[in-house]
């Protein structure tokens, strides 16, 4: 996971690491760039990630308060319901809303960015939210793989 964070991170972060403060919008461009070759890399014939980790990277450059407060709703949904899927789309469907609070510091173009990124994020998880629907999503366990969860040992 910190891999796919630093990656997109690191890909939004190029132009201003370059030196290159023109055009605005090209840091958006790398992120965007990022998140799409993450889900679907050239190397491992399109079939990647959902893009949550690489998305949170580069928010992490763009719009810090936001992805603060994303990964706020990402930690909460895991501890409520153990369902990282869950706790994923929650997160990113967060992202729109974090990003407008930041009115004017936020970078021109970052809102429409979030919500398609938000939307890109629900699609990459289209077989998990018909899981959810019917229940079946499996959640995250602590200990031996198979072992019920930390909380419900022993009964």
């Amino acid at each position: 996971m910190a891999v796919d964070v630093g990656k997109g991170a690191l890909a939004t972060a190029l132009p201003r690491l370059a030196g290159i403060d023109t055009p605005a919008w090209l840091p958006l461009l790398c992120a965007v760039l990022a998140v799409v070759g993450h889900v679907f890399p050239v190397f491992a014939r399109f079939r990647g990630g959902k893009g949550v980790a690489t998305g949170a990277g580069a928010l992490i450059v763009l719009a810090p308060l936001a992805a603060l407060a994303c990964a706020a709703v990402w930690g909460l949904a895991v501890a409520a319901t153990r369902v990282v899927s869950l706790a994923s789309l929650l997160a990113a469907l967060a992202l729109p809303l974090a990003v407008s609070f930041l009115g004017e510091r936020a970078p021109r173009g970052l809102l429409a960015l979030s919500i398609a990124l938000a939307l890109f994020v629900v699609w990459t998880h289209r077989t998990n939210l018909r899981r959810l629907l019917r229940g079946e999503e499996k959640p995250i366990t602590v200990g031996r793989p198979g072992a019920p969860p930390a909380d419900d040992a022993g009964r």
